[in-house]
């Protein structure tokens, strides 16, 4: 069986998607995570708002990994099955984005994660709110 460390390092070596958009996370503890993002101009859907599109990426991958820090005793890793996402206000141009998510309920199989978006150079305003269902598998299934 793969300890923690092993197993998420090697998430983070395949996450070329969350390299690319300038995400990083930190597990707070075994199924919370926190994850942050800068909004860059090329995170830019029109002259000062994020594309929806990088709000909705950022919240799989904490949802995600929250799932996954639940799960990798057991030498497993996650899929998303579904999530819910409401946006509740704009993301501009340099606001640092910590996005916090927390797994609700683990099942066998299945986990129910929930995730808060939040504007931490604006007084934590609250940018969106996310509700996910996660399916946990071997991880040798996804090649790890």
């Amino acid at each position: 069986m793969e300890n923690k460390e092993t197993l998420i390092e090697k998430y983070i070596a395949s996450n070329y998607f969350g390299k690319h958009l300038g995400m990083e996370f930190k597990i707070i503890e075994e199924g919370i995570v926190e994850y942050h993002l800068k909004i860059a101009q090329n995170h830019l859907a029109t002259p000062q708002a994020a594309h929806g599109g990088l709000i909705a990426a950022l919240v799989d991958g904490a949802l995600g990994v929250a799932a996954l820090s639940a799960v990798y005793k057991e030498n497993k890793v996650v899929s998303t099955v579904e999530y819910k996402l409401n946006f509740l206000s704009p993301a501009l141009l340099s606001d640092e984005l910590i996005a916090k998510a927390k797994v609700e309920q683990k099942g066998k199989r299945i986990l129910i994660v929930s995730c808060d978006v939040f504007c931490g150079n604006k007084e934590n305003k609250l940018v969106a709110k996310a509700l996910g269902t996660f399916n946990a598998y071997e991880a040798n299934k996804a090649g790890y």
